[in-house]
């Protein structure tokens, strides 16, 4: 964990908040995601057309990522239409960490050091602070909600943590056998965005060009903010460990918990700023045992 690796990650971190936000703030996921799905689908064939192809060995982790990474984006977007972003976003990323640790440690035989190890628990330890804060707080419409939490909504979001977890994983193998990180980010993004466009097209036909107009730039950007995103995360892992990457990569849960609260006005509170802090000091010990 270098200095410019911890730069890209954390810089990957902001950037994956933001998109997820600007899909967030577009009440139709649907066309949030046909949107996304697009812009990184577009950006990643031109890419693909100035990089190597990435090694044979790489294809079937690529191919499994990129169908883990539709379930991602189904999931994501069944939580973003039931929850808050300043509750969802938190869950599913923070669910990650922990995992990572554990199938890194079984599937790619990189055990993490006591350091590590420690930081990783730290700073996990803060993502669920920051993510279970106000699960019986205010809805996407304002209101207050006095019923219990929204397992429904934390069931998916949770479980699109254990999609994150995995395709994680299984990129970290491919990433690393495909000679071109570009090579790889590029077709991973290409045929990953082309799921939720076409299931669009299917469902909305007609309609979907009217429908996208008036939100298309937003979502495009989204789209091209996700590659960026994304290619930082890959490139790091090809230069340090799975598990670190990965919590370091959920401190995007700061920046989305204070989007929710500047921009969608959602509660934050001290329950969170003292997880935050945990999850400060997570990092720092991961960093320390680098």
């Amino acid at each position: 964990m270098t200095p410019i690796v911890v730069a890209a990650v954390l810089a990957a971190a902001l950037t994956h908040a933001t998109w997820n936000a600007l899909a967030h703030g577009i009440r139709d996921q649907l066309l949030a995601f046909t949107l996304v799905g697009s812009g990184g689908s577009l950006c990643g064939a031109v890419l693909a057309c100035f990089v190597p192809l990435p090694a044979a060995a790489a294809w079937p982790p690529l191919l499994l990522s990129a169908l883990l990474h539709v379930v991602y984006q189904a999931l994501l977007m069944r939580s973003f239409r039931m929850g808050e972003f300043g509750q969802m976003y938190p869950i599913a990323r923070g669910t990650a960490p922990l995992v990572v640790t554990v199938l890194a440690a079984v599937f790619v035989h990189e055990m993490p050091g006591p350091w590590q190890l420690a930081g990783v628990l730290l700073a996990s330890a803060g993502l669920v602070g920051v993510a279970l804060w106000g699960l019986r707080g205010s809805g996407r419409d304002g209101g207050e909600r006095a019923a219990a939490p929204q397992w429904p909504a934390l069931t998916a979001a949770v479980c699109t943590g254990l999609a994150i977890a995995s395709y994680t994983v299984v990129d970290g193998v491919g990433v690393r056998a495909s000679g071109t990180p570009l090579g790889y980010i590029a077709w991973l993004m290409f045929l990953e965005g082309l799921a939720i466009p076409a299931w669009a097209l299917a469902t909305r036909r007609r309609q979907l060009a009217a429908q996208l107009r008036p939100i298309a730039l937003r979502g495009l950007l989204g789209g091209a903010l996700s590659v960026l995103a994304y290619g930082l995360v890959l490139w790091a892992q090809t230069r340090a460990p799975l598990a670190p990457v990965a919590a370091l990569r959920e401190s995007s849960i700061i920046a989305g918990a204070a989007i929710g609260a500047l921009f969608f006005k959602e509660r934050f509170g001290w329950p969170r700023t003292a997880a935050s802090v945990l999850m400060v000091g997570g990092i720092a010990l991961m960093l320390h045992g680098s």
